[in-house]
């Protein structure tokens, strides 16, 4: 499927806290998210193309479901969304269970929460969920698929898992594994301004260098189109990283704990409505600039 185009869309959203409005000051603590900003979830919900979608989230990130299970439930009911399932799949046979295949079928919107994004892989890798995922994603105009965090990281095909910050740039620092492989352009980092995590994904990028970094600040999101079309959504910013132009690169050869050294990697900021053309690797100010460019 890699040689084909998606008609669905993916939204990856950096986390951290909602600013969104609540009816009350007792509201707002009743639906504190620590996730990620209303408007991008409305967001999430308006994508489907349908006022009250059939959405499914999905906690196997999270190491406490039980409590981020009823926070979205309650956050897409604000928005008057009431055909909300939790999948609480904690195991690989729990992945392969009917009943969470037909769900998935069923579903309009599908959405990843937030927690440890290897886990998702070790839960959905070589099952017909992520078969039947991906098969609807690239085949379905409005189906959704959303990720907040670490949902968000496991899209990507070579996946961050980990990393220290502190290391930033030292070889090593950053930990690679296998995603879910539903924008395989694309290396994803979340949180991405608060936890200075730059370092990181400069080391993933200069691993990687034909593939695009895409960094998500918190309270930001992007809306991934065609496959390639990345969208900024949300209050804040998203950072690309482009490595495709590196002329050296010392990041396969470095030894472990050596700095890194890297010659003309591009870096482009984008706020909400700029447009970034992985095909193309250009930026644009709006998605109907990109679109008059024919990206």
């Amino acid at each position: 499927m890699k040689h084909l185009i998606p008609h669905g869309k993916l939204i990856a959203i950096g986390g951290n806290e909602d600013k969104g409005t609540y009816p009350t000051v007792r509201s707002k603590r009743q639906y504190y998210l620590n996730f990620f900003e209303l408007g991008i979830l409305k967001r999430v919900v308006s994508e489907s193309g349908k006022l009250d979608p059939r959405i499914e989230v999905v906690t196997t990130a999270s190491m406490i479901p039980q409590e981020v299970g009823p926070i979205y439930t309650a956050s897409f009911a604000m928005l008057n969304c009431h055909n909300v399932g939790i999948m609480d799949i904690r195991t690989p046979d729990d992945a392969r269970q009917p009943e969470y295949l037909a769900r998935l079928l069923a579903a309009d919107v599908v959405m990843f929460s937030g927690g440890n994004q290897s886990r998702l892989r070790e839960m959905f890798g070589e099952t017909d969920f992520l078969d039947t995922l991906t098969r609807r994603y690239y085949a379905e105009p409005n189906f959704v698929i959303a990720g907040t965090s670490a949902g968000a990281m496991a899209m990507s095909q070579h996946m961050i898992r980990g990393g220290s910050v502190p290391d930033a740039l030292l070889k090593g620092a950053v930990k690679m594994g296998t995603g879910l492989s539903l924008s395989p352009p694309a290396i994803i980092d979340s949180h991405f301004v608060k936890r200075g995590r730059f370092g990181r994904l400069i080391e993933a990028v200069a691993l990687y260098p034909k593939l695009i970094g895409i960094g998500l600040g918190e309270d930001t999101g992007v809306l991934i189109t065609e496959g390639h079309l990345v969208e900024t959504i949300g209050s804040n910013l998203v950072i690309i990283l482009d490595g495709y132009d590196i002329v050296h690169n010392n990041a396969a050869a470095a030894k472990k704990g050596t700095t890194l050294s890297v010659e003309n990697i591009k870096m482009h900021v984008l706020a909400k409505g700029n447009v970034y053309c992985m095909t193309e690797r250009k930026f644009y100010v709006s998605k109907e600039a990109a679109m008059k460019a024919a990206c």
